[in-house]
């Protein structure tokens, strides 16, 4: 198998383009275009420079412009920061010493796990090169995992890569400090470079003694490098640093003293969690990227006992010294209504027999012998000798639990084999344990023997393997023992040992099955189910985990996100894309705690750690929310956003902090939101909004799931077989427009543009005050300089717009001599460029959707028609985003909003409306700007059958807009116009 990428997903390239504008008014890279006899000018314009040690990146935008640039990304991007502020100050990382560049600016990029960061970040480097001529690059990762992780990243995007970026020559390598020649290549290289480095290469001793800074190779002087220290070719270089979860690199100040010591030109810092989010410029939170469908949805199940009460229940909560030392256990507590869990506080001595209000259970030997408060190595003792450390409990039908978690998640795991057959998606289960010897154990021979998990799991399997609805699955049909696996850190003698998820031993497995992770997506491979370590972190992950199950015989420690973060990125098929299919795209997890524990604790880990607060509205997000205004949407801003809120606070559904109450309910028959006159139209956007923000949208209880089941008596019903008669047939589709009326438009929106200014050059001038306090500083003026291109080389401006927008020189001619504006190009050639180009595209943007032509494709086969059998592939369903109804295909209808329920609860209402399907994610149309999938497909009887589809959308001046969803609605109507359907955008079913 070979993994294949979507070039064209916009939150990837709007993450790429708030780095990129960064750099807005820094020169082209010379190789994109061709310039007139540049000279000894060229690193001007490809950002380089040449020292004796080599070639490096060189930043040439001046500091007011990368503050200038900074804000108008986040603003583009709503991003909050302080004006006042000073964005691009290193100080607070660290300082910077005499021989080095001030200026070294941090900038953030926060992307959900399984968004595609690291994608993302590579795309940006081959953007950067190809834009600006920055050649260096230097990748910084915490750990071996997440370093095998990037190597395999850039070994399977490379093809992609290049065919993006016109064959690009470039060059990386994983930094060995065996193979320190390779920093002079990367010096002297004028192609691009790309170098991975483990934090420890370069951090270790770094703020030690000079003995022990020399004791890390990259900081001692070699007699391959001509006595130069190789860590000199890297500053030489100027490289642009990336960090990978910078929370794990330079968390520590010798870690930022390091980084600091590469010279970087700028630092790019990409994560789901910063702790220091320096100069914000993009942002993909959880909710946007659940929002977006670009993870999966999360299902989760909870295995937890009940009426358990009969043997003495104890769970090791928390053991502390700092106010004396004590513990905090998990009990049964005797009550009028029986035995309830409570924590309760212990101290040497504490008897949990009265603790529990005299439970017979804790009777004997449930005093405390002993507390142990050691970091590492705590324990509590009881005097009947029982010792419990840190985390682990005893009682509570423990054993019965687990086995309990086994056979739920492998039968979660046959159902999803059973509705994913034939459709060439692999299917695989992650338990997470704590203790090694639960899966493999030793005899007293040494001889590897299956441990209590590993039985438990075999038996199971073939209790349900033999049911009759799962006996046919090709899985089942393997050997057990190649079914599943496990990934554990071991010794030298080959021994499978408990670990940390730290050490080298778990970064040699992370290692393996890193480099098995496109084998382990294949189906002719049988491995379906992997046992690993709970500490498995950061750096693997796999799109087809579709189960998820923790068996820590303690209560996991483990971060919920890190948990779940294994398994959300979307599924691949056997050829390698990506699975956008909501009835599939679930990530099932069986939790060792109630639901609600679990939502409540990935909740809390959203809010600490992406400033995400689910439940309470920011105003922000309501001054977000468009209407349309002259054709364009604009936001409506603070002014309105507070009306809005003052008017749900009015209503009860929000309190004055923004938090939902109750009364937001849409789906009570009754349910009805007012808002002013002027906004009145928003209501449906506001509905969703608010619902965005709950939990609920996010996490699933695994019960809320249930079978769709489609009603096939109904496909061959006459009413059916017509409509889809109808609207079944594909098309092709191509684009016919007049150079003249482009040359026309373009003409016209070039002669608007605003002027194009010349560069400026600001000369302050500061009087310098020592004090005892410090050296201080003081503006006592300013200037401003233009600066002229008259006498500087110039780029050839029709080759850079020919290679921008593919258009012909004698019509680019045509327009630049008529739009009047060629002297604005001598004030600042590279922005005239880039303003003209941006014109032309959104016009030849505009003219290739207007100018679409739809045509019929003839015959028979998936080439010419949608096949009605894939219906049966909608099977699973969330509860609560589906509305059941009578008058569809299915038992249930699916909705992405409010107005589409709404929208499907009044048509299965009405007398009129003899069918209705809301069109599944496979019943797509191509456009020129990306795949549109239409809404409804609907059969009405009035004075004769009418066959419609409709489009629901907040607002009827939808198509009046010109950005990419509308155009891809304009685009379905002409398809549906070309076959002979009837097609409109509808805000409710009235319209119908």
């Amino acid at each position: 198998m070979k993994l294949q990428f979507d070039a064209n997903q916009q939150f990837q390239l709007d993450a790429v383009a708030a780095i990129i504008d960064l750099f807005d008014g820094q020169p082209q890279g010379a190789p994109e275009y061709a310039v007139i006899n540049l000279g000894n000018m060229a690193g001007l314009f490809s950002g380089q420079e040449q020292t004796e040690l080599g070639i490096g990146n060189r930043l040439l935008v001046a500091e007011d412009k990368l503050r200038e640039n900074t804000r108008n990304v986040q603003i583009r991007n709503d991003i909050e920061a302080p004006e006042h502020e000073a964005p691009l100050e290193c100080s607070e990382l660290f300082d910077a010493p005499a021989n080095m560049t001030r200026l070294c600016p941090h900038f953030s990029v926060e992307m959900e796990t399984g968004t595609g960061k690291t994608y993302v970040y590579l795309r940006t480097i081959f953007e950067l090169s190809q834009k600006y001529g920055f050649q260096k690059f230097i990748i910084v990762v915490p750990s071996v995992a997440i370093r095998e992780g990037v190597l395999k990243n850039i070994e399977i995007t490379k093809d992609h890569f290049r065919a993006l970026y016109n064959n690009i020559p470039f060059e990386h390598f994983v930094y060995d400090g065996k193979k320190v020649n390779q920093l002079r290549q990367f010096a002297v290289s004028n192609t691009l470079q790309i170098m991975i480095i483990n934090i420890d290469a370069f951090r270790k001793n770094f703020a030690g003694t000079e003995a022990e800074q020399k004791s890390n190779i990259i900081y001692k002087e070699s007699d391959k490098l001509s006595g130069r220290q190789p860590i000199e070719f890297v500053q030489a270089a100027r490289p642009i640093v990336i960090i990978d979860e910078p929370q794990s690199v330079d968390s520590t100040e010798k870690s930022q003293e390091a980084i600091r010591a590469l010279n970087p030109l700028c630092t790019l810092r990409y994560s789901a969690t910063h702790r220091n989010p320096y100069n914000l410029v993009y942002r993909l939170d959880p909710v946007r990227a659940f929002e977006l469908k670009l993870v999966k949805q999360i299902v989760v199940a909870s295995a937890v006992a009940e009426n358990s009460a009969n043997d003495a229940f104890v769970r090791v909560e928390s053991i502390e010294y700092k106010k004396g030392v004590k513990a905090k256990l998990r009990i049964h507590v005797q009550t009028k209504d029986g035995p309830k869990e409570k924590t309760v506080t212990v101290t040497n001595g504490a008897d949990l027999f009265t603790l529990s209000d005299e439970r017979p259970c804790y009777q004997h030997g449930f005093s405390m012998a002993e507390i142990w408060a050691e970091p590492g190595n705590e324990f509590i003792r009881f005097n009947n000798g029982k010792l419990l450390r840190l985390g682990e409990e005893m009682g509570g039908l423990r054993d019965d639990v687990w086995r309990a978690q086994i056979k739920h998640t492998v039968k979660k795991h046959l159902d999803k084999e059973l509705q994913l057959r034939g459709r060439g998606i692999k299917v695989l289960s992650l338990f997470f344990i704590d203790r090694v010897a639960n899966y493999r154990d030793y005899d007293e021979s040494g001889q590897p023997v299956a441990g209590k998990f590993a039985r438990a799991f075999e038996d199971e399997f073939h209790s349900l393997a033999a049911l009759e609805q799962y006996k046919d699955l090709d899985c089942v049909k393997h050997a057990i023992g190649k079914l599943h696996n496990g990934y554990f850190a071991q010794d030298r003698k080959g021994i499978l040992k408990d670990t940390r998820g730290d050490t080298q031993a778990d970064d040699e497995v992370y290692n393996l099955i890193m480099k098995e992770k496109e084998r382990l997506l294949t189906i002719d491979e049988p491995l379906r189910f992997i046992f690993s370590h709970s500490a498995l972190r950061e750096g693997w992950d796999s799109p087809n985990v579709f189960q998820i199950c923790t068996l820590n015989e303690t209560q996991s420690g483990i971060k919920k996100r890190q948990e779940i973060g294994r398994g959300l990125r979307l599924p691949v098929d056997q050829n390698g894309l990506r699975v956008f299919d909501d009835s599939i795209n679930k990530l099932y997890v069986m939790a060792n705690e109630s639901y609600e524990d679990f939502a409540r604790k990935l909740q809390t880990e959203y809010e600490e750690e992406c400033g995400v607060t689910f439940g309470k509205v920011p105003i922000t997000a309501f001054a977000k929310l468009c209407q349309v205004v002259d054709g364009q949407e604009q936001p409506i801003g603070r002014t309105a956003a507070d009306v809005i809120k003052a008017a749900l606070v009015d209503q009860k559904m929000l309190d004055t902090e923004g938090r939902i109450q109750a009364a937001f309910d849409p789906k009570r028959l009754d349910f009805e939101l007012k808002l002013p006159e002027a906004h009145k139209d928003l209501a449906s956007a506001v509905i969703d909004l608010l619902s965005a923000y709950q939990i609920e949208r996010h996490i699933r209880r695994d019960k809320d799931e249930r079978v769709n089941h489609l009603k096939g008596f109904l496909l061959e019903e006459s009413e059916f077989k017509a409509l889809w008669e109808q609207i079944k047939p594909k098309t092709t589709y191509r684009v016919e427009f007049e150079t003249d009326e482009l040359v026309s438009r373009a003409v016209a929106a070039i002669k608007r543009m605003e002027h194009i200014e010349k560069p400026r050059i600001h000369v302050r001038t500061g009087q310098v005050k020592v004090t005892k306090g410090g050296v201080d500083t003081i503006d006592i003026g300013v200037a401003e300089e233009q600066v002229s291109f008259g006498a500087r080389p110039v780029p050839d401006l029709l080759a850079y717009l020919q290679n921008q927008t593919e258009l012909t020189r004698s019509t680019l001619v045509r327009i630049l001599k008529s739009s009047g504006r060629l002297e604005d190009f001598f004030n600042n050639p590279q922005l005239f460029m880039d303003t003209v180009a941006a014109i032309l595209k959104n016009e030849l943007h505009r003219l290739l959707v207007d100018g679409i032509k739809y045509e019929k494709i003839h015959g028979d086969g998936p080439e010419a028609e949608w096949e009605q059998l894939l219906f049966k592939n909608e099977e699973m369903i969330n509860y609560l985003t589906a509305l059941q109804v009578q008058h569809s295909i299915y038992e249930y209808v699916e909705y992405d909003s409010e107005i589409e329920r709404e929208f499907a609860r009044r048509l299965d209402q009405r007398e009129d409306i003899k069918l209705f399907v809301k069109l599944p994610r496979w019943f797509v149309i191509d456009t020129p700007v990306g795949k549109y999938n239409p809404d409804w497909a609907i059969l009405k009887h009035d004075v004769k059958s009418l066959y419609l589809v409709r489009e629901t959308k907040g607002t009827r001046d939808f198509l009046k807009l010109r950005n990419s969803e509308a155009d891809k609605v304009r685009c379905g109507a002409r398809h549906f116009n070309s076959i002979g359907v009837p097609f409109a955008v509808v805000t409710s079913a009235d319209q119908v």
